[in-house]
């Protein structure tokens, strides 16, 4: 069997642009924008401007026609400052746009896909209810066709890049029939500012404060007919295909945090003194620190195989959910190791591996809960 490297040349000047601008504009922010709860249009603007919006759609569209390995380097390196830009970056990406370019007509990649890619404007994927969630079947909102129009009815919950200021619409999951007690589900595109429909922002979030989460609102919210996006009732279909790509970004944004925590905890230990010592002269330590930094390696390459399956062509939906679940769960290790060797001073705000701590919990929830994800997995080895 013919190996092929992970990384390329190409994928290393983009981790290091991405590395630079992360230290350089997103670092000396991410806590006040944490602690205020603030999305920054002006720094979206500027990941716009360096290319991070639209980075896997083809050129044609007015995208950078990148590999996934490229994208997931750049959601990597930017959790790895923090985790409320990797996933405004995650989220518009993998569910925001990858429907459209996936299962969208010429005529809606034309209209949709180039005022997406410059970071000017915001995309979201409406799946989550509250009767909806790792159980997708349970979706209440309700699309009914009606002279050309579909009436929109229903709510969603913790919909990221709904809400913001430059929010410009999303793929909504909706029951558009019911056949002999079995919903039919279809995709619809919906603009930000069609009349019935409203979104609201959710407050007080532990982790990811400075991306906005919302509450979603339809009320006989009417869309053309041409807004259906792929065929109608393969909804389930568009949503798994988005949610496998959408894995390998929450996979990242768990290498990346976990590589961050582990820097800092590295420093840390280094400088601190007890007993006359630097703390990472004693073992105890010195095993945690090394056992991390093999975590994080183990973590990266059971993504970047994932990453190379997809940019292939060959399924990688087990490989996604393995992958997902093995870096969140590793993020959640480092970031609670990380904290330790900092003893008392980790639980104070004004430290680093604070905000790691909190950011990470998300990691084993969105894209599919670690319990899911078992499922998936023991489904894919045919239990």
């Amino acid at each position: 069997m013919r190996i092929i490297p992970f990384e390329t040349e190409e994928h290393e000047k983009i981790r290091q642009k991405v590395r630079d601008f992360a230290e350089k504009e997103i670092r000396p922010f991410a806590r006040d924008l944490d602690e205020q709860e603030h999305f920054s249009p002006e720094l979206s603007k500027q990941m716009g401007d360096i290319g991070l919006f639209g980075m896997t759609v083809p050129k044609e569209y007015g995208g950078g026609g990148l590999d996934t390995l490229s994208y997931i380097i750049a959601v990597e390196e930017l959790a790895r400052v923090d985790s409320s830009q990797a996933a405004i970056i995650a989220s518009h990406n993998s569910l925001g746009l990858s429907p459209i370019v996936d299962f969208g007509t010429d005529e809606q990649k034309k209209k949709y896909l180039p005022g997406l890619c410059t970071g000017e404007k915001l995309w979201a994927f409406g799946l989550t209810e509250a009767t909806a969630g790792s159980d997708s079947q349970g979706t209440k909102t309700t699309a009914e066709l009606k002279d050309g129009y579909w009436i929109i009815n229903g709510s969603k919950m913790f919909i990221s890049n709904a809400s913001t200021s430059i929010s410009a619409g999303l793929t909504v999951q909706a029951v558009t029939d019911m056949k002999n007690g079995i919903k039919e589900l279809s995709t619809i595109i919906v603009e930000q500012d069609n009349p019935g429909y409203k979104a609201e922002k959710i407050h007080g979030k532990m982790m990811w404060r400075a991306i906005e989460t919302a509450r979603l609102y339809f009320n006989n919210c009417r869309v053309p007919e041409s807004n259906l996006l792929g065929e109608r009732g393969k909804g389930s279909k568009i949503m798994l295909k988005t949610l496998d790509g959408g894995r390998l970004s929450i996979a990242a944004m768990g290498v990346g945090l976990a590589r961050g925590a582990f820097e800092v905890a590295l420093a840390y230990a280094k400088k601190r003194e007890q007993f006359g010592r630097a703390i990472a002269k004693f073992q105890s330590i010195a095993f945690k620190l090394a056992d991390m930094d093999m975590k994080i390696e183990l973590a990266r390459n059971t993504l970047y195989r994932a990453c190379l399956l997809k940019d292939n062509g060959i399924p990688f939906g087990k490989e996604a959910a393995m992958s997902k679940l093995y870096s969140s769960e590793v993020a959640r290790e480092i970031a609670d190791e990380a904290l330790q060797i900092h003893g008392g001073y980790g639980l104070i705000k004004d430290t680093d591996i604070e905000k790691f701590y909190r950011d990470q919990r998300l990691l084993q929830i969105g894209e599919g809960t670690s319990e899911i994800l078992r499922l998936v997995i023991s489904r894919k080895l045919g239990l």
